[in-house]
């Protein structure tokens, strides 16, 4: 009901924030920042009436602007470029090396292991179920001149659609309040495929006019639904491409009745004060408040023999977790030798059941929860000056537990279109706690571990250059911890498991996974061919991290405006493709991939067509996707008993409001 009534309140307001679009708001783009046909970059007439009006304010584009937690900013961006048409998805941004499922709203296959990003502190788990999931570093700030209103609404699988939607306003210089919404359901065209997804967020920031006293506030609340059919039961029955099971409702699903559910509620604080406000060189004191709550549910009225015995005729599995951090620091900042900031760190967390299990004597074997407290002591040392920028982090345990982590990034600018970045980690883990304790419904389901943390060095070379771009990363992985099905088919060449019991594994050899990815945009005339190429290598002695070697993404496309510059542009192709590998397989039971090597998956190609239009700030997003799925072969699957989508034409829009 919650998600209706945003939905609807939102869709109320759209026509009295289109009609507010009034003349005397135009805005003027930086020519800097700005792509050559963001229409923001238009100014009134020098005789016009709306030039003459002093009480008129022109806002030229970098009076929108859109910071990160780090206090990284960029400007709000009305342009029509590729890059927008490869955003234009339920996640917002770029999935190069993310597989989508077949259904919009599910989970995402991970392609390229460099988009992996790791804490050193213990987290849920669960991360299938989190792809979607806002955490604290994707909630950002604003500054805007006048109120704005982002919107971006997209057309699913079947039944459905997806609704993102952010508002915000500077009430006065100081202050900025923001609000948004993404919602989606999708009914899918598979059985047993619905998704039901909400990320709702609320918060602000405020400095005092003396900029001593700095503030940022969120609040998110977020529901990630999905019905779970555990991937179709006959793969032969796919492939062939008979025009029976072309129906995909025809196709026979390993569950009718599952359905997983993870809920997060987030409170997140980061203020700073300055100690004296006359003297730059004043001491800064830091602090950084984040508590959350989640469960992750996993339902099933039907006992199914795929996970094997139950103790139970129905299952209802749900683990709960809760955190509550806090770091606490002071800074000294000088302009010519940076910033320097000593913290503390205090993590809380529980993760927990509400039962036990009992071995055959009577003891427990499973308990119900983990639960701890990790305190730290760290150093963040900050330089930004001219063309250089650069941060090194250094955090270590003061608790029994071993924790640490070195993380050193250094950035020079040779101009603004030439970026040399790098950037070199070195962490020691501790487990995500679904590693070492999971209970469930089904027997084989319930394990309880002490892993060793995760040993994880890492580093990345990247240069973005105006003839090419271009990142380099090595990594490795030490006492890696992953899934796999613990399963023996009678045939020990069979490829199909019709029963799954995964558990995790810690892998006690070193993996080394090197990636080097090249990006070009080749323009000529009105045409233009944009290149993306990763090319990936695994040193192990077994088949636990598995990746393609070869992924690319390949668009040709033509832009030009229309009617006297009035309506701008851009259709044409993308293709994509990667080679064929031993792909993780998705278990919904506990909401992870795990690794097999048993059936090679990829080797197709995705080509998707789109013709994109925009007039002002107003922009339509056409797509046939995968439209050569009918004659290129059905062996498309984006995890072992998953196919990817059929072809399947989307429209969507992004409009943005200033007034």
């Amino acid at each position: 009901m919650f998600k209706k009534s945003i939905v609807v309140l939102i869709l109320f307001l759209l026509p009295a924030l289109a009609f507010s679009q009034t003349k005397k708001r135009e805005r003027r783009a930086d020519t800097t920042t700005a792509s050559q046909n963001d229409t923001i970059k238009r100014s009134p007439k020098k005789n016009a009436p709306d030039a003459v009006n002093p009480a008129d304010t022109i806002a030229t584009i970098d009076m929108y602007k859109i910071i990160t937690l780090q206090r990284d900013t960029t400007f709000v961006d009305t342009s029509l470029t590729v890059q927008k048409e490869y955003a234009v998805n339920y996640l917002r941004k770029d999935n190069f090396g993310l597989l989508a499922f077949a259904n919009e709203g599910q989970t995402y296959n991970t392609l390229d292991y460099g988009l992996t990003n790791f804490s050193p502190f213990p987290e849920m788990g669960f991360k299938s179920k989190h792809i979607a999931y806002h955490e604290v570093d994707d909630i950002k700030d604003y500054n805007v001149a006048t109120p704005y209103t982002d919107i971006m609404y997209r057309s699913v699988i079947s039944q459905g659609q997806v609704l993102d939607a952010t508002f915000t306003a500077n009430t006065s210089p100081n202050l900025n309040l923001f609000i948004g919404y993404k919602g989606i359901r999708s009914i899918g065209k598979y059985i047993n495929a619905i998704s039901s997804n909400g990320n709702f967020k609320i918060g602000g920031s405020y400095n005092t006019t003396d900029k001593r006293y700095f503030l940022k506030l969120h609040f998110t609340g977020q529901d990630l639904s999905n019905e779970e059919n555990g991937g179709i039961v006959d793969t032969d029955l796919f492939d062939s491409g008979n025009d029976l099971y072309t129906d995909r409702e025809k196709l026979a699903v390993y569950f009718n009745d599952a359905k997983s559910f993870l809920k997060g509620n987030r409170y997140f604080i980061d203020h700073t004060f300055k100690l004296n406000k006359t003297n730059p060189n004043s001491l800064v004191f830091h602090h950084q408040f984040n508590y959350e709550n989640k469960f992750f549910t996993f339902t099933q009225p039907t006992v199914s023999t795929r996970f094997g015995d139950a103790y139970t005729s129905s299952i209802s599995n749900k683990t709960r977790y809760n955190k509550m951090y806090n770091l606490i620091g002071a800074a000294y900042s000088r302009e010519d030798i940076g910033t320097i900031e000593f913290y503390v760190e205090d993590y809380n967390y529980n993760y927990f059941y509400r039962t036990i299990v009992l071995n055959n004597g009577g003891n427990v074997a499973i308990p119900n929860s983990l639960n701890d407290r990790i305190n730290t002591y760290g150093a963040r040392y900050t330089y930004h000056k001219d063309k250089w920028k650069g941060t090194a982090l250094l955090s270590n345990s003061i608790t029994d537990q071993s924790l640490a982590n070195i993380d050193v990034q250094a950035r020079y600018s040779i101009d603004d279109a030439n970026v040399l970045s790098a950037r070199y980690q070195n962490m020691n883990k501790l487990p995500d706690l679904n590693y070492n304790l999971y209970q469930s419904d089904y027997i084989a389901y319930n394990w309880s571990n002490n892993f060793n943390n995760e040993k994880i060095n890492s580093l990345e070379v990247e240069a973005k250059t105006k003839w090419v771009s271009a990142s380099l990363q090595y990594t490795i992985l030490k006492d890696h911890l992953y899934f796999s099905n613990d399963f023996v088919p009678a045939n020990a060449n069979s490829t199909v498991f019709d029963t799954l019991l995964v558990t995790p594994k810690q892998y006690g050899n070193t993996i080394n996974y090197l990636s080097l990815k090249v990006s070009k945009d080749i323009k000529f005339w009105k045409l233009g061919l944009d290149n993306t190429i990763l090319y990936q290598n695994v040193d192990q002695a077994d088949n636990v991290l598995n990746v393609p070697s070869l992924l690319t993404r390949n668009t040709l496309y033509y832009s030009d405006y229309l009617f006297k510059r009035a309506l701008f542009i851009q259709t044409g192709f993308t293709f994509q493709y990667f080679t064929k590998y031993y792909g993780n397989d998705y278990n919904p039971l506990i909401g992870e991939f795990y690794s097999q090597d048993k059936r090679k998956m990829g080797g197709f190609p995705l080509i998707d067509f789109f013709l994109n239009m925009k007039i002002q700030e107003f922009s339509l997003f056409v797509k046939a996707e995968h439209f050569n799925s009918s004659f290129t072969g059905y062996n498309f699957y984006s995890a072992p008993n998953y196919p990817y989508r059929d072809f399947t034409i989307r429209f969507g829009i992004v409009w943005n409001f200033f007034s």
